[in-house]
């Protein structure tokens, strides 16, 4: 999946999406990683969704969203209750979509100027 958001405003733009593989600001990533406006976080914790503990989302607090978009990969699989519920308790909503479709929402939020977080999982099992 292409898309054709992009700025010279120092903003991290997903420019693409393929399976395994994300651009953002013309630079390929090929394992999980935390996209904010502001930051980029490669080589974030897991290598699966199944992986994703708790203190994997511990810089996605710090980073202080109003929202995190959880892409999962080609599917939408939701974590488990635990991970949901920390992230709720802390007053930050939650989304769990296929990466595809998080991304696409992440360009969009972020073009709004929301406060948003894509946690997009690439799994390393492939």
């Amino acid at each position: 999946m292409k898309m054709s958001l992009d700025g010279a405003d120092g903003t991290y733009r997903i420019q693409g999406y393929a399976d395994g593989e994300i651009r953002i600001n013309d630079v390929r990533y090929r394992e999980s990683l935390l996209v904010a406006p502001d930051t980029l976080i490669t080589e974030w914790g897991p290598g699966s969704l199944e992986a994703i503990g708790h203190t994997d989302f511990k810089p996605v607090h710090e980073l202080d969203p109003e929202v995190v978009l959880l892409g999962t990969g080609t599917r939408q699989i939701f974590p488990g209750r635990e991970l949901m519920l920390g992230l709720l308790e802390s007053g930050i909503g939650l989304e769990v979509m296929d990466t595809a479709s998080a991304c696409r929402t992440y360009n969009v939020l972020m073009s709004e100027g929301r406060r948003v977080v894509a946690a997009l999982v690439i799994d390393q099992g492939r």
